[in-house]
This record gives C-alpha cells, sequence and structure tokens, in this order.
C-alpha cells in the first residue's frame, strides 16, 4: 500500500488510528499492539501477499537470538560473538539470496562463459530495511543495550508501518520507550496538528514535485537515445530533484503518520543540497543509513583510529557497501565508490588547511553530487555515459527558438534553435521548473527545523490549517495515477 493513494490516506490510516487508540482508551494495551502489527503486516503484504511469511520468519529468528544474545554465557552452547556472527550471515544471505542473486550469476556468466539461468526473482518489499533494522537490533543485544523478551513488542518494533518500507532506519532503544510511555497511549491533538501538517508537505513533495520531475528523468536516462546541452543537465538535474523529493516526502509523510500514534521517528534528511563538501552531504542525506554505516561497519573497522591509511580504507569500504545495498549493480557499486573517493579527497584536502569560498564550496559539492547521481540512476553503462557526454556538450547544443533573434550568430558554431527539450518530454515550463526546484531545497526551511519551531496558537492555527489544507487538497487531486516511491527498489 501507497502513502500516496487514496486507499491509505482515506481508509487504512483514519481506521487503524481510529480503533488503536480506542482499544488504548478501554485499557486494552496488549489488543492494541497486536492490532498495531496486524495493520502493519497487512499495510506491508497489500504489496505482495506472498512475502508475508518472509517477515514473519524474519522477525521470530531475530527475536529468537536477540534474546538469547542478552543471556548468560553459561546458558549457551555457543559464544555470544559465534551467534552473533551466525544470525548477521544468515540475515546478510537471505538479503543477498533475494537481492543479489542474479547480479551474482551473470556476472560468473560474463567471466567464465556459462550460461546458469537467472533465478529473476521479485524483491520483497523492505528487505534491504527490516534487514538492516534487525542487525541493528542484534548488535545492540550482544552490546548489552537491548533487552526485550516480549515478542509482540519486538513486531511493533520492525513492523511499525510509517517506516517499515524504506525506513528511517530506527534503533530499538529509540522506539521502545515511546511505544512504552503510557501518554502516548491517549490522543494528543498537537501531535495530530502537526503530524497532518508534515504528512501534507510530503505528499505534495512526491506527487507534485517528484512525480513532474519523474517525467524528464524517465524520458532522459530511459528512452531518449541522444541528448543535447540543455536537455542532459535537465535530466540529470530531474533525477536529482525528483530523488530528493521522492524519498524525502517519503520520510516527511512516515513522520507524520507516526506522529499521528504519538511516535517521533529520527530525521532522514537536513536539506542535504545546502551541503558545502561531501562530509556535510551525508550528516544531511539519509541519515538513518549513514548512521548504520557508521556505527556498525565504520567504527567496528577501526574507523579514523588507525591512521589515515586505515581511515581512508575504511571510508571506501562502508561506501562501496552503501552503494551495493542500494542496487545489484556495478553503476550502484560505481556511485558508492565515487563517494567514497570524494571523502578520502575532502579529508585530505582539510588535513592540508585548504578552503573554498563558501559559494564555490557548494557549487563543487552540488554538482559532483548531481553528476554521481547520473550512475545511480542509470541502468546501464551506455545510458549514463549518454548523459554524460550530452552534459558537455558532444552530442550538440540547442537554444529556445526565442533566443534565436539575438543569438542567431551562434548557428556559425554548431548550435541549433528549437527543440531545445523534445528528447525529454519538456517543454518551456521546465526550466521553470528547475528553478522552482533550486528555490525549494535552498531558501525554504526543511522539515527538520519546522519541527524544532512548531508552535500551535491562536493566532497561527489558521494560517497552518489552511497550509495544510491546501497542501493535502492539492497532492490528492495530483494524487491520479498511483507511482512507487524510488526507494521501493532499493
Amino acid at each position: 500500500m501507497l502513502f500516496n493513494s487514496y486507499e491509505f490516506i482515506f481508509a487504512f490510516l483514519p481506521f487503524t488510528f481510529f480503533i488503536y487508540f480506542y482499544l488504548n482508551k478501554k485499557r486494552l494495551t496488549k489488543a492494541s499492539n497486536f492490532f498495531l502489527v496486524a495493520s502493519s503486516l497487512f499495510f506491508y503484504s497489500w504489496w505482495n501477499p506472498i512475502y508475508l511469511p518472509l517477515i514473519l520468519i524474519s522477525m521470530i529468528f531475530n527475536y529468537v537470538i536477540g534474546t538469547s544474545l542478552t543471556k548468560n554465557k553459561e546458558y549457551r552452547k555457543v559464544s555470544k560473538k559465534q551467534l552473533l556472527t551466525i544470525a548477521i550471515v544468515a540475515n546478510i544471505a537471505l538479503l543477498g539470496y533475494f537481492k543479489y542473486s542474479d547480479f551474482f550469476i551473470s556476472n560468473v556468466n560474463f567471466v567464465l562463459g556459462t550460461e546458469i539461468a537467472l533465478l529473476c526473482l521479485a524483491l520483497p518489499l523492505a528487505i534491504s530495511f527490516f534487514t538492516f533494522q534487525q542487525i541493528a537490533y542484534l548488535v545492540d543485544s550482544y552490546r548489552g543495550k537491548i533487552k526485550e523478551y516480549d515478542f509482540m513488542n519486538y513486531a511493533i518494533f520492525v513492523t511499525f508501518f510509517p517506516q517499515l518500507i524504506a525506513g528511517p532506519i530506527v534503533h530499538h532503544k529509540e522506539m521502545m520507550p515511546q511505544f512504552a510511555n503510557v501518554r502516548n497511549k491517549v490522543i494528543n491533538y498537537k501531535n495530530i496538528a502537526f503530524g497532518l501538517f508534515i504528512f501534507s508537505i510530503g505528499l505534495f513533495k512526491k506527487v507534485v514535485m517528484a512525480d513532474t520531475f519523474a517525467v524528464w528523468a524517465t524520458a532522459g536516462f530511459d528512452e531518449a537515445t541522444t541528448l543535447s546541452l540543455f536537455e542532459a543537465w535537465a535530466t540529470s538535474l530531474s533525477y536529482t530533484f525528483q530523488l530528493y523529493f521522492d524519498f524525502s516526502g517519503y520520510t516527511d509523510m512516515a513522520i507524520g503518520a507516526a506522529l499521528l500514534f504519538n511516535i517521533k521517528l529520527p530525521i532522514n534528511f537536513n536539506s542535504p543540497y545546502k551541503a558545502t563538501d561531501i562530509q556535510d552531504f551525508w550528516r544531511r542525506w539519509h541519515i538513518t543509513l549513514t548512521r548504520f554505516l557508521r556505527e556498525y561497519i565504520y567504527i567496528p573497522l577501526g574507523g579514523n583510529r588507525k591512521g589515515n591509511f586505515r581511515t581512508y580504507i575504511n571510508l571506501m569500504a562502508i561506501f562501496i557497501i552503501g552503494g551495493f545495498w542500494h542496487g545489484a549493480g556495478w553503476t550502484f557499486i560505481f556511485w558508492g565508490f565515487l563517494h567514497g573517493f570524494a571523502l578520502v579527497l575532502h579529508r585530505a584536502w582539510s588535513s592540508l588547511g585548504f578552503k573554498l569560498y563558501t559559494w564555490l564550496a557548494w557549487l563543487v559539492t552540488f554538482n559532483f553530487v548531481n553528476i554521481a547521481w547520473v550512475f545511480f540512476r542509470a541502468k546501464e553503462w551506455d545510458d549514463a555515459l549518454k548523459v554524460l557526454s550530452g552534459m558537455l556538450g558532444l552530442s550538440g547544443i540547442n537554444l529556445p527558438n526565442i533566443l534565436s533573434g539575438k543569438l542567431a550568430f551562434l548557428n556559425h558554431y554548431g548550435i541549433e534553435f528549437g527543440n531545445f527539450v523534445i528528447n525529454i518530454k519538456g517543454d518551456n515550463f521546465t526550466p521553470l521548473w528547475l528553478l522552482f526546484g533550486f528555490i525549494l531545497i535552498l531558501v525554504f526551511r526543511n522539515t527538520n527545523q519546522r519541527i524544532n519551531r512548531f508552535r500551535l496558537s491562536k493566532d497561527n492555527i489558521i494560517f497552518y490549517g489552511v497550509l495544510c489544507g491546501v497542501f493535502l487538497f492539492v497532492g490528492v487531486m495530483f494524487i491520479g495515477s498511483e507511482s512507487e516511491f524510488l526507494y521501493f527498489n532499493f
């Protein structure tokens, strides 16, 4: 079930909300927890019920291992470390089987000249997210940070529907105290107001902004055979904006939906395209994934405690792993390599005491991120090369007809006029949309800032109510044909 669907907005969400709090009002806490888990599993299985047993088996397995890791050593036949290793390997093997089998088979066929048949497995929804989330739970249990002996509580932690499909990747210790808090069992009208407001912003981001940019990005990457200079830049920027508004929109909707239940999810975005260096970017983009990679891979590998060379190796490792986590393809791995290499360069540059003007640092950072996204989006290497060559002007330059009168002399230099966005299904409004995208990401406050500043009073209640109503109305009107969130594919 999609957040941007009529079924979710007008049926599932209000029904789940009212029944959950009704049961809590009657002090049927266990029943309310069971209902929330059942609703979340229904939400998950709406997409494809065949994978419902998979998440159930995964939950039971990790719950049993997690509780075992909290017991005393003398009651075990294996050490805690061995048990943790077995559990992590099992989780990664499950993820690898569904997500990476065909990738490895196709590479074996290419290298050895074999003809092993591909498995062509459908990727189970949310498997990348609930796998990482449960690995974090196991490691925290091993470290003695968690003691969870109630399976229903654990099931809520894994399946809570606002964050189940595409994150944020949450920790047990930051979620379960909220569910255990008695005050959170009662309807909180301030949380409802702010939750609906944030949800409406996320819906607008997705169905108005992201889905508009998706048309040009899809046409440029998947359909066009060649791209002129402006078409190529419009294609890359459209995907850069599509990905941001799509994923941050999902996160806003998740935060907003969770607030209805008095649960505060961690912030996943903090204006990442305002970053002035690549390290700053990763402090702002997909924050919970960065946190996971840092705490459970980078630091165990040694972090920055074993000299510069080892630090650089560790940085490369976590970003290549991060790229591979996003998708089973060499383009994803190369995207991770680019970001890892950029982090290494940034650390080396900073250690020498060099600095750039703020505006130049932003320009370099944004353009690097934008170019790297080309490899992230491209289905094949040829698609990436097509866009990049167009961005360099190697496939010709077309300008709008309106400029032909004053700039006609440019014809002598091979520059043409007219049809300047025809290959990406664009029109004269495409440049204005790109400008609008820049304004939204660089000028306006983000969700995190709005959460910190939100104060509902008699003076602003009408303003927030009208703004929320406008966002919801426009969002619902734009739903039309449902579109998946991009991170469903990862």
